[in-house]
């Protein structure tokens, strides 16, 4: 056996160790639904790569499975692994119809309470700092206003709410704020700030009301120097939860202490959520982030090389930067990838090799809007999320969000029917029929009319298209 195929056979072992290891830390259901099909997993250059077929998998895996990653890795390879994780739309095809369903379920318990609350984060998990934010057009603005804050002088941005597509920094300021905060207080007052997501937040609210210990819950929130709440948008629907988080906002408000949010859409633009919040949400600063200009684009790319002493010569980073247009996280998956073929070669990185490594991948993303932006944007405005989308369910509500979504997706990528219909686990006919159908509402001024746990909702087609679009300018 030559050289190459034992590594090959060393590596495919450690890989099924792993793999194995991860599914009992976080139990078969889970592993089956994120991770059997439509997932890969590989060790390369000391990272774990995980390709995911979709921005909602990459997001939701981040979440709640990047600590388990990083420890099965550590636990079978003795080393400390950066968990990296990348967009392939084509693992799509991968995913099985009761994968999807089992995706949304897993998704809705854990935003209806059923699954166990983390504990508080502390410093030392936050991941992100704010001096290593990079800077640029897209997002200036909503980087002072976290620097003011962060500095305590971010009385003009009470509350600050930060929207945008998914992989653009909204989490990174978040955390970074945090991260300042704790360290410009010390220790003893490290309390005084919080960063939850919106999914912990309600998890914590409903065991509050089954344990009837409602006291222990609103001190833990209601006397924050800072509450830092990401992904807003999972409040959508949650009618008690709302108005728990409508209380505890005003709580720290009033007292005169900061609210900062995040959130893939506008507030105006999030579904089923309640007037009283929507008015405080836009009462402060609502600021949103754009994908990277290609500047900004050039200095990620050299920053993330150098924290991965990789020598790219600049021509192959403006080569990048020129072709990649969407995340933060697609330029960083771009990276690596050109990183471990590079290795493989055995030679520099030189731009013949990034061409060839980054040839699919730049096929993919030759618009600066991909369907995982449309995806997010429209299940807040619905208030569902991306998985329902891609479920089998039939319901009014999701019915009507995944034809708003197959039409702008046509109307604002350059995916074919059959592309929209593999990435979203339909048929290439569900996409023709959902596009004419808004093309004949849209010609004739028709409304459409879904359900939510608020009541019956109808909106002009038209005005609807219109409120997402101005999502995507």
């Amino acid at each position: 056996m030559s050289t190459l195929a034992e590594a090959v056979c060393a590596q495919t072992g450690v890989l099924e160790a792993v793999l194995a290891d991860l599914q009992e830390r976080i139990g078969p259901q889970k592993y089956n639904a994120w991770f059997k099909h439509g997932a890969q997993l590989s060790i390369e250059n000391g990272h774990v790569k995980v390709l995911v077929p979709n921005p909602f998998v990459a997001n939701w895996i981040e979440t709640h499975y990047r600590r388990q990653i990083a420890e099965a890795a550590r636990g079978q390879t003795g080393q400390d692994r950066e968990v990296v994780v990348m967009i392939d739309p084509t693992l799509s095809g991968r995913l099985r119809k009761g994968q999807l369903d089992m995706q949304a379920e897993i998704v809705a318990k854990a935003t209806t309470g059923r699954a166990r609350p983390r504990g508080p984060v502390e410093p030392t998990e936050l991941r992100h700092r704010l001096e290593e934010f990079v800077v640029g057009k897209s997002n200036k603005l909503a980087y002072s206003a976290a620097l003011a804050l962060a500095g305590g002088q971010g009385s003009a941005f009470n509350p600050l709410f930060i929207y945008g597509s998914c992989g653009v920094g909204k989490t990174h300021l978040l955390q970074g704020i945090c991260r300042e905060l704790s360290k410009r207080n010390g220790n003893g007052r490290a309390g005084r700030w919080r960063y939850v997501t919106a999914e912990q937040f309600t998890n914590e609210y409903i065991s509050a009301v089954r344990k009837r210990n409602y006291a222990e819950f609103r001190g833990r929130y209601r006397k924050l120097g800072l509450l830092a709440i990401d992904d807003v948008h999972f409040l959508s629907a949650k009618k008690a939860t709302q108005e728990e988080f409508l209380h505890t906002f005003n709580a720290i408000q009033t007292a005169g202490n900061q609210i900062v949010m995040a959130s893939d859409a506008h507030p105006r633009l999030l579904g089923d959520l309640i007037e009283q919040l929507v008015n405080r949400f836009v009462a402060g600063i609502v600021v949103k982030i754009d994908a990277p200009d290609r500047a900004t684009r050039l200095e990620i790319l050299r920053r993330r090389a150098r924290k991965m002493k990789l020598q790219v010569p600049r021509a192959v980073l403006e080569y990048i930067a020129a072709h990649i247009k969407g995340s933060v996280r697609e330029l960083e998956g771009a990276l690596i990838k050109l990183a471990a073929m590079s290795a493989l070669e055995g030679g520099k990185v030189k731009i013949e090799l990034a061409r060839e490594a980054l040839a699919d991948h730049l096929a993919r993303t030759d618009s600066a809007i991909t369907l995982g932006d449309i995806e997010a944007v429209g299940g807040a405005f619905f208030g569902i999320t991306p998985a329902d989308l891609h479920s089998t369910r039939r319901t009014r509500t999701v019915s009507v969000a995944r034809m708003v979504t197959m039409f702008l997706a046509r109307r604002h990528t350059r995916m074919s029917f059959p592309e929209i219909g593999r990435f979203m686990g339909k048929n290439h006919s569900s996409v023709v029929l959902a596009v004419k159908k808004m093309e004949s509402l849209l010609a004739a001024g028709g409304t459409l009319t879904w359900m939510t746990p608020l009541g019956t909702r109808s909106v002009r087609a038209k005005e609807v298209v219109e409120l997402l679009q101005e999502q995507f300018a």
